[in-house]
Parts: structure tokens; sequence; C-alpha cells
């Protein structure tokens, strides 16, 4: 099934038709800044303009910032609070004139990596964190998805929220260097560790190709590894998100 995948960050909104047996991204990625003010109306806007470029008409998956609770978003994460209780799916799916279905997005590129990058094959304990503008995480225990954990949020023990200390954003912003971020981020990852004790933990987003430059930072019991789709795990796992739901509601 070829079904067009969206991954919507805080700085970027990202575009590719997929194709979900294999997990292949085809033809060209598009990608469109993300809106600023994020209001539902300019980030519609912006999803008509991709799906217009890519020429499509079929069904769409899209990867969101948000807690996203039977189609409805319950948080706002690097986007306007008036997404707060609005029904995003249903929404999206009237702006764009084509059926969308939407969930966390850490929680599709969560899907991506367990079916066909990192993760593929384990069953144990699996943390996925995208790293990004903000900190987005996925969990999985014997490759079933415990949705929307939000953990990038949780209060370290230095006051920290875990994003506002540890993104790929802080590190831009502070101009941090590769140790200097890797350390932080290890304060976050031992963390997470100390409360899910996960059998692995996949690293996503644009930094995942760097993990050589602070993986020696890290000091966590369990592996961590590159996600296998890096940034692209967003767009693929949103698609991969739409097909199991036009199969559940079929």
């Amino acid at each position: 099934m070829h079904i067009l995948g969206i991954d919507v960050g805080g700085t970027g909104i990202k575009a590719a038709l997929v194709e979900t047996k294999t997990g292949e991204l085809l033809g060209e990625k598009i990608r469109i800044v993300t809106p600023h003010p994020a209001t539902p109306a300019a980030i519609a806007a912006t999803l008509r303009d991709l799906i217009a470029q890519q020429q499509w008409a079929g069904p769409v998956g899209i990867g969101f910032p948000a807690a996203i609770q039977h189609g409805v978003a319950r948080t706002a994460a690097n986007i306007d609070a008036a997404f707060i209780g609005l029904p995003v799916a249903d929404y999206f799916s009237q702006q764009a004139g084509c059926p969308c279905h939407v969930a966390n997005d850490a929680d599709v590129a969560g899907l991506a990596e367990m079916r066909f990058g990192a993760g593929k094959g384990n069953a144990g304990v699996v943390l996925i964190v995208t790293i990004g503008t903000g900190l987005g995480t996925a969990l999985f225990s014997d490759g079933k998805l415990m949705p929307n954990t939000e953990l990038g949020h949780i209060r370290l023990e230095n006051g920290y929220e875990a994003e506002r200390y540890a993104s790929e954003a802080v590190r831009i912003t502070k101009k941090l260097k590769w140790k200097e971020w890797g350390e932080r981020l290890n304060v976050y990852l031992t963390t997470m560790e100390s409360l899910l004790w996960p059998d692995l933990i996949i690293l996503g987003g644009g930094v995942s190709k760097k993990l050589g430059k602070f993986l020696p930072q890290i000091s966590t019991k369990a592996p961590v590894v590159a996600a296998g789709f890096l940034n692209q795990a967003g767009i693929v796992g949103a698609a991969l998100f739409a097909e199991r739901e036009i199969a559940r509601q079929s």
C-alpha cells in the first residue's frame, strides 16, 4: 500500500510517499518550515500545500507533536495551544480533503523502528527517544506500543523539564559542544533507565546520525543505538499508523 506520510515538527513539516510493505520512501521528500504561530489553520494550510506538491489524493498518515487520544489532541508541544481539545484527525481530513490518520509523532516513529528499523525483532522493553525541537518518547513492550508517554516533559532532579535541558534545540541555542550536550542527554537517559529499565534505547531525530560524537558520554546499562531511519522514522511511521487504522476500520 502507498500512503503519504507527514511528520509535523516544531521547526519543519516533512512529507513523502511511503511503500508500507517495505518502509521505503517513494519519490522526493518535501519539507516546509513550520508556520509560527503554529495554529490549527496555519498547520492545515501547510498540510494542504504539501499534499498538493505530492499530487496526492489518497490516505494520509500524520505524526503530530501532541498526545492524541481517540483522534483528539490532549497536549500541544511546540505548537499553538489552540490544538488542545481539537479533534485533529477530523479537522485535518476536512481541511485537506483527504482521509487523515493522526497519532503522536514519537509513537509513529517508534512504529517504523520496531517494524523495519533498529528495534525489529526485539521482544523486550524498548525506549525510543526522538530528539529535535523537543524530546519525544515511544515505549514498547514485547512489540506493543504504550501510546502517548510524553516522557520528554518529566522534571529532572536538577529542576529542569527534560526537553528544556537536553533537546537538540537546547544544544543549538546554547552552542553546546557534543561532549557537553551528551552529558546533558545522559542525565535524561539514565533517569529514564531508572524508571523503565529498557532492554534497548533507540535515539532518533537529526542528531542520531552524529551518535558517535556523544555516545562516550552515555552511561546507561541498556545499549543505545541510532534509529535505523534516522530522521525519516516519523514519515514512515505515520504511513504505517494510517495503514493500521485503515485495516482496523475496514
